[in-house]
């Protein structure tokens, strides 16, 4: 019988002294997709060596307002390390709202693949996944209670998988963004990425500032 993903659950932060190199891979569960309603549950992180750190947030925490969380904030505000998201987008804004802490600088899977892979309209994490990788992932526990006080295990192993592919993904995305001549292209995107977020997060989610 095949083996789950390697995975670490920690309650409210991660551990003192947990270095995930220049490069973390992270993924959030909420309750749902509307960053100021719905609650951030879960933060998946990955240094890229086949092993996740899962923190869950309880509600509990901090007169039920979340932990507060000092050493992920550092992470995630340290400039000298990058966050790799899927979808950065969504991650960036539900972590800025619930822990008050701006993701900089960043990296999207998301974003990567539609510059470089305009033959095709599939750009989730699965479709990736399966074809640059050659990995089938399961989505089966996606819509899950993730707000619950004890997860699943098949839960808990779903979340992990989110992350522990990304590094992969990103080394053959940037090979063919630069092959596209668009990697600089790319990283002008990620690095509005944050701008982006709080736009959302103010409503503006047509970025209609943009617009005529």
């Amino acid at each position: 019988m095949p083996q789950g993903p390697a995975y670490t659950l920690h309650r409210d932060d991660m551990p003192d002294g947990l270095s995930l190199g220049p490069v973390v891979a992270i993924d959030t569960e909420t309750m749902g997709l509307e960053p100021r309603r719905d609650r951030l549950c879960l933060v998946q992180l990955s240094s890229g060596d086949g092993r996740a750190h899962l923190v869950q947030i309880r509600p509990e925490t901090l007169g039920g307002r979340g932990a507060d969380c000092p050493n992920l904030k550092r992470l995630l505000a340290d400039p000298g390390t990058v966050k790799l998201f899927h979808f950065a987008r969504f991650d960036i804004a539900v972590l800025k709202h619930a822990l008050g802490v701006e993701c900089a600088p960043v990296y999207c899977t998301k974003i990567a693949s539609k510059l470089v892979r305009t033959f095709t309209d599939k750009h989730g994490l699965k479709d990736l996944c399966r074809e640059l990788l050659g990995v089938e992932l399961s989505k089966q526990q996606q819509s899950s209670d993730w707000g619950a006080a004890d997860l699943a295990p098949e839960q808990l192993a779903y979340a992990a998988t989110d992350v522990l592919h990304l590094h992969q993904l990103k080394g053959k995305l940037d090979a063919l963004l630069a092959r596209e001549g668009r990697t600089a292209l790319a990283e002008s995107c990620f690095r509005f990425l944050p701008t982006v977020a709080t736009l959302d997060l103010i409503g503006d989610g047509e970025l209609s500032i943009f617009a005529h």
